[in-house]
């Protein structure tokens, strides 16, 4: 996985990772089979208090919207992931960016029967939400469904306690020192220690990663399946495991992965870019404005510190207008001071401390 500032890529020169805890080094051969180009996008837009993802639906898991890149047809591959997006869901997007490129053999069990190597390039795209057209097979989900150990703003998911640290203590303990001793450091890193006082709402992508190599998602028991059914010459096997039904629903081929990308991406950006507005309303209240932030962050904010860092930022204005819509007393309307970009190079709202 080739990310643009490298995080949760492989650091060492000449080594190829795959999944986690494998490793091939890179000769200078010629590839072995054909290579394909894959275009995905993890398009994001919150709905209320609800962070949600477009995904499109068949027989199978949720997928991302996606397609091979035509060089015939595609100018560009920005083109070429626009036209794909349309083509499923019929819905435009507006901001877009590149979010990591992923390689890892068998991301596609195509390629597990003969078929090319599928790199896929991901997109994140930050949209407000519009009703996919009926006769298509898109439709919105929360992204919580997906990852709902990273809803904090209750407290810490009961999941966390209940099942997800438990079973990785047992992880931790099938391994043999030093081994072990790295597994419990990348399990308080991306977990935070049993008190859950150093969770970090970016390392999204890590705690998944951490999940899957543990063997506690749907994804992980069906990978090993296959590249095993592969090794043996075909045919069904299962993989030994510890899967655990209810850490979130599972995703196409390796979509997962790229969504949590896209979360880390999304919170860890939420600073030092006004990312939010781009799934905010034209005009809005600071309660929305504070609840979208909750949303995509995960986590309650104390609301006086947050109205205080939004009038600092100055990424807002006032619009003159009230709404009643609130449920209670009127309440000013703002609007996105789009000139801030050009007052400063970067501008985000550096979220205030939680709520005690």
């Amino acid at each position: 996985m080739i990310g643009q500032d490298g995080r949760g890529a492989g650091q060492a020169r000449g080594v190829v990772h795959g999944r986690p805890g494998t490793a091939t080094t890179v000769s200078d051969q010629a590839p072995d089979g054909p290579v394909v180009i894959g275009l995905s996008a993890a398009i994001v837009a919150v709905t209320d208090d609800e962070p949600r993802v477009l995904v499109v639906r068949d027989d199978g898991p949720d997928a991302l919207p996606a397609g091979p890149f035509r060089p015939d047809a595609h100018r560009t591959l920005d083109i070429g992931l626009r036209a794909w997006v349309t083509a499923q869901t019929r819905l435009p997007l507006g901001y877009v960016e590149q979010l990591y490129t992923f390689a890892d053999r068998g991301r596609d069990p195509r390629e597990w029967q003969g078929g090319p190597r599928i790199v896929s390039i991901g997109y994140l795209a930050l949209v407000r939400e519009a009703m996919p057209p009926a006769d298509t097979a898109a439709a919105w989900r929360c992204w919580y469904d997906f990852f709902p150990w990273e809803d904090r703003r209750a407290g810490a998911a009961p999941v966390v306690a209940e099942l997800i640290r438990p079973r990785l203590a047992v992880w931790i303990a099938a391994a043999a020192i030093p081994e072990r001793d790295r597994r419990r450091a990348r399990v308080d890193h991306a977990f935070g220690p049993e008190d859950d006082a150093h969770w970090h709402e970016d390392l999204v992508l890590e705690r998944y990663e951490l999940l899957y190599e543990a063997g506690l998602v749907a994804e992980a028991e069906r990978d090993r399946s296959l590249s095993a059914a592969a090794a043996a010459g075909g045919g069904e096997m299962t993989a030994d495991g510890d899967l655990v039904p209810a850490l979130g629903r599972p995703m196409r081929f390796d979509h997962r992965r790229i969504l949590a990308t896209a979360i880390g991406r999304i919170r860890g950006k939420l600073g030092y870019r006004p990312l939010v507005f781009e799934v905010m309303p034209p005009a809005f209240t600071l309660t929305g404005l504070q609840t979208a932030v909750e949303a995509l962050a995960g986590r309650r904010l104390h609301k006086q510190n947050f109205r205080r860092l939004v009038a600092q930022a100055g990424l807002v204005e006032a619009t003159g207008r009230m709404t009643h819509e609130t449920g209670g007393r009127p309440a000013e309307l703002y609007s996105f001071r789009a000139e801030v970009m050009q007052e400063r190079g970067g501008a985000g709202l550096r979220l205030p401390g939680r709520r005690g």
